[in-house]
């Protein structure tokens, strides 16, 4: 009888054992599934003229996972892409990458170009709602453009990024090329794109920031 019983006790114990493993799995597997967070930018963030693994988004990977926080990067930026063109492609982005953070870098190209302040305006803030809706949480890399374009049109350039973060309650790096701008030694022959040398100084300006947002 006692015998019995011994076997009955040693089933039943390996069955709870096999039952709270397969209820525990989809638990911790949710848990261990890194989070997202998609670079949306131009060429400044498409590592333009220099190897893919030396670009600031690259090494913004190589910290994340140096600091053993769980987070994979997805670089969903487009040499020569404009604010209007990032609009064009954000939802599809979305839905496909389902990010927990969206690192906007757009509009140098806008002001290159002379575009329209205000349609560069409503682009940005247009996509800034979609992540939104998506509950993803929203870095938007300021921009600034010389003086030369107009002292009304600079200004009112740069303060767009400004205005957007404040009514949008988003994080806000100020000026992304802040330190490399200007700086012949860390701008390339071609007086736009940042050198190999200056994408420390890139990540730096939006680690200072993005570090807020991520989960420890």
């Amino acid at each position: 009888m006692r015998s019995r019983f011994n076997l009955l006790f040693n089933v039943f114990t390996a069955v709870s054992l096999i039952v709270s493993t397969l209820v525990a799995l989809p638990v911790n597997a949710k848990q261990t599934s890194p989070q997202t967070i998609v670079v949306f930018g131009d060429s400044l963030s498409a590592a333009y003229g220099i190897p893919q693994h030396e670009g600031w988004v690259a090494l913004l990977q190589q910290r994340l996972t140096q600091q053993k926080l769980n987070y994979q990067v997805i670089n969903a930026s487009i040499s020569g892409e404009t604010t209007s063109g990032g609009l064009s492609r954000i939802s599809d982005m979305l839905k496909t990458q389902k990010p927990s953070i969206v690192i906007i870098e757009l509009g140098a190209n806008d002001g290159l170009r002379g575009l329209s302040a205000v349609e560069t305006s409503n682009n940005l803030e247009a996509m800034i709602q979609q992540a939104k809706k998506t509950n993803a949480k929203v870095l938007l890399l300021g921009m600034k453009i010389p003086p030369n374009y107009g002292l009304k049109y600079s200004r009112q350039f740069s303060e767009n990024f400004q205005n957007l973060a404040k009514k949008h309650s988003i994080q806000l790096v100020p000026f992304f090329l802040e330190g490399v701008a200007g700086n012949p030694d860390l701008i390339q022959a071609d007086g736009l794109h940042p050198t190999a040398a200056a994408q420390a100084k890139l990540l730096g300006n939006v680690w200072l920031i993005l570090t807020k947002m991520l989960k420890k």
